[in-house]
């Protein structure tokens, strides 16, 4: 799969974002980064967009950045001249999707349909976006889709709340899910990006759902990476203990927002399933005298 494809699946939620004014988009790209979620689809549905894309990946160069709602080869050229490293449609245009193609920018096309899928599959495309998610059917529909498309992945946008994206999540076909509970209209309209902080991790938190699964005596916070990662993720104690387990949802994406906040692992002791699926791993910056693993509970 493509690397910006794959990066966008290590984050697991990509905040869906209309921007109005552009002075928005530098405090909005931090709010989103200091949340756990350094991407953002920002859709070209206001003027705003292209200067907003253009801002914020001046500024925020480590951010994953994609223009959303592209209809036209030359929004796609405007987007990507801007800084745009995925593109985003919310319907299957050939004409844009050859573009985006020809250009080497990755791009995923809105579909609903096998029709739509057929289409996806002869360009050669390994990852769509269903649109609008929950009124086509959900992930009833989705999974009735991957049985015959079954190399096919899906970022289901339109309708996903808090509520229901571990449930899209938990199915394996699934790359990411587009989202905009964290970054309401009238969270922007009022420049409160503290509370859009506050729901991006809330967000990362309900994804990943760190929790103890084995302790003998509470976990110190020593102030190391391991430690400080930790401590943002998942309520811990001060005290001492020789083990500790914590289990996660899904182990990758944990890894991968795990690494962005300073910690590290012992990829040459990591556990496989059956299958061939990393399903276990220590944490290689342990507070000394610790033995710390992270597991996948299923």
């Amino acid at each position: 799969m493509n690397q910006i494809l794959e990066e966008i699946s290590n984050i697991g939620v990509v905040p869906v974002v209309a921007i109005d004014h552009k002075d928005d988009a530098a405090p909005l790209a931090d709010a989103l980064t200091k949340g756990g979620l350094p991407c953002a689809e920002v859709t070209f549905r206001t003027p705003a967009a292209e200067e907003s894309i253009r801002i914020m990946a001046d500024q925020f160069p480590d951010m994953l950045l994609g223009a959303g709602t592209v209809l036209t080869t030359e929004q796609a050229d405007r987007a990507i001249a801007a800084g745009a490293k995925f593109i985003v449609s919310p319907g299957f245009n050939p004409k844009v999707v050859s573009h985006c193609i020809e250009k080497n920018i990755p791009i995923t096309p809105g579909i609903s349909s096998p029709s739509d899928m057929e289409q996806a599959i002869e360009m050669g495309l390994d990852a769509v976006k269903f649109f609008p998610a929950v009124p086509s059917g959900g992930l009833s529909m989705i999974k009735a889709l991957a049985a015959p498309y079954h190399t096919m992945r899906f970022m289901p946008t339109g309708g996903v709340t808090p509520q229901n994206l571990t449930e899209f999540l938990d199915y394996p076909k699934i790359l990411a899910c587009g989202g905009t509970w964290m970054v309401k209209p009238e969270l922007l309209a009022t420049g409160n990006f503290e509370e859009i902080t506050r729901l991006t991790r809330q967000t990362v938190r309900t994804m990943l759902d760190l929790k103890i699964d084995e302790l003998t005596l509470p976990f110190p916070h020593t102030g190391n990476n391991l430690s400080d990662a930790l401590h943002g993720l998942i309520n811990l104690s001060s005290g001492s203990t020789k083990e500790l387990t914590i289990s996660c949802r899904y182990l990758k994406r944990t890894i991968y927002h795990l690494e962005k906040n300073g910690a590290t692992f012992r990829y040459d002791n990591a556990k496989y399933d059956s299958a061939g699926n990393m399903d276990a791993i220590d944490f290689s910056d342990a507070p000394e005298e610790f033995s710390i693993r992270l597991i996948e509970k299923h």
